[in-house]
């Protein structure tokens, strides 16, 4: 029996999947488990819209993150950090101060865990700093570190 996976079902294959399976495992664990449906015209015709809404929805935050990342790219943020004698910075910017300044400044919404800073920023200057948008898409922001007054 032909079966359209609801949920992935260990050795046997993922959600969406249709798999043959003998009767028996199909009536008595997939269908009445509800892991499963049969693979009928009415419930693959669902399936197939379902995969096209998918793909439809994964192209629009791709182009989404894709904007995102212009906006990004085309501006620049300046946060300033306490420094001591000879330029020495205290303290340093994370990517927690960096989302929030983004924010302030850009007025755009960005997740911290997004900005891949392998360490904090303790110079001042210009930086480059990554921006994973999306697994397609990453964006550098310049982030301008100045002297506080």
């Amino acid at each position: 029996m032909k079966v359209i996976l609801k949920e992935d079902v260990k050795s046997l294959g993922k959600q969406g999947d249709i798999v043959d399976v003998s009767d028996g495992y199909a009536r008595n664990f997939i269908l009445k488990k509800g892991k499963g449906v049969e693979a009928n015209s009415k419930n693959l015709n669902d399936l197939k819209l379902q995969k096209a809404n998918e793909a439809k929805i994964a192209q629009q935050q791709l182009e989404a993150a894709q904007e995102l990342g212009k906006k990004l790219e085309a501006g620049k943020i300046e946060m300033s950090i306490k420094t001591g004698e000879g330029g020495k910075a205290f303290g340093s910017i994370a990517s927690k101060e960096i989302a929030a300044e983004v924010k302030e400044q850009m007025g755009l919404d960005i997740d911290k865990k997004k900005i891949q800073l392998k360490e904090a920023i303790k110079v001042l200057g210009s930086h480059e700093v990554p921006v994973k948008l999306h697994p397609k898409v990453t964006a550098a922001l310049k982030v301008i570190v100045t002297e506080e007054a």
